[in-house]
């Protein structure tokens, strides 16, 4: 778990460096933009998203100067969904990251403005020529992205979400709400870094997509866990904000002891997904049993 970390650290330190030269330009159209763009995706973040793009694509051989674009362009889109989340529209929270959300910090118009700006940045990233990768394939990695954030993926499941407030939902509605609102992005992120491989067997793909589904929706039960048994210091955002807003999770359906289980039912759901492929997978299965052990 030890070597996981480090290589979170190393991830986050160098997928923040990239970040921070496609958003801090010298001459800006608007400096005040710029400045919340830079406040709501480079403060803090542990940057799964981008981890497993580099951890699946450098397992199959790519170079992290092909990876670069990929990682910061899906982690674009997660700030700004970020960025929306906290809204007062919609979950209307006043903390992220252990800092003040974006409109507290600034304003509610500029964080709407600079969620926007990061949607359609993550697109302009992931677009440009990547050297050693085709063009069909850079297209169908933009095709996944925009699938995985609207309303077939992240969007769609937020919708869902906002719906179900107040309402007592079953276990299968409760799947699909986070299948799509969580999962479909990070299933998206472990997919580019499986496309960044043009040979890559089709079944290798399929399993790879399998372990990305499990660890998926073991991280949204996850965070419904720590939702009730962390406090807000080490979360970096409000404990208890689920039963604040009257939401069904895993715990309020299944009871905390099967949550727990629930969580770890799907953490090997992945690995036997990972012991169907011919790689060095040992990453990625440290990778599976944090998901599940994390206090964050």
């Amino acid at each position: 778990m030890t070597n996981l970390l480090e290589k979170i650290s190393t991830y986050q330190q160098h997928v923040n460096q990239q970040l921070s030269q496609y958003i801090e330009k010298a001459n800006p159209t608007s400096q005040k933009l710029n400045d919340v763009m830079a406040y709501g995706a480079l403060l803090g973040g542990k940057r799964i998203r981008p981890f497993l793009v580099y951890a699946v694509g450098e397992m199959l051989g790519s170079s992290k100067q092909q990876l670069d674009p990929l990682a910061c362009s899906i982690e674009c889109v997660h700030a700004y969904s970020l960025i929306h989340d906290d809204l007062p529209a919609m979950d209307d929270d006043a903390l992220r990251r252990g800092q003040k959300t974006c409109h507290i910090q600034y304003d509610e118009a500029s964080a709407i403005l600079a969620g926007d700006a990061l949607q359609t940045l993550a697109f302009d990233i992931i677009s440009h020529p990547i050297d050693g990768m085709s063009a069909t394939t850079q297209l169908k990695m933009v095709n996944v992205l925009a699938k995985a954030s609207g309303d077939a993926g992240m969007c769609g499941g937020q919708s869902l979400d906002l719906e179900a407030e107040n309402k007592q939902i079953d276990l299968a509605s409760l799947e699909k709400i986070h299948a799509a609102k969580t999962g479909a992005l990070i299933e998206a992120a472990v997919t580019l870094g499986a496309l960044s491989d043009e040979a890559l067997p089709l079944e290798h793909l399929h399993a790879l997509q399998q372990f990305s589904a499990a660890i998926g929706l073991a991280f949204q039960v996850q965070d419904d866990i720590l939702d009730i048994i962390s406090d807000t210091e080490t979360l970096g955002k409000p404990q208890g904000s689920d039963i604040a807003h009257h939401k069904s999770t895993y715990p309020a359906l299944l009871g905390l002891e099967q949550a727990i289980a629930k969580a770890e039912s799907l953490c090997e759901e992945a690995l036997h997904a990972l012991a169907q492929l011919p790689y060095n997978t040992e990453l990625l299965e440290s990778f599976a049993l944090y998901i599940i052990k994390r206090d964050r």
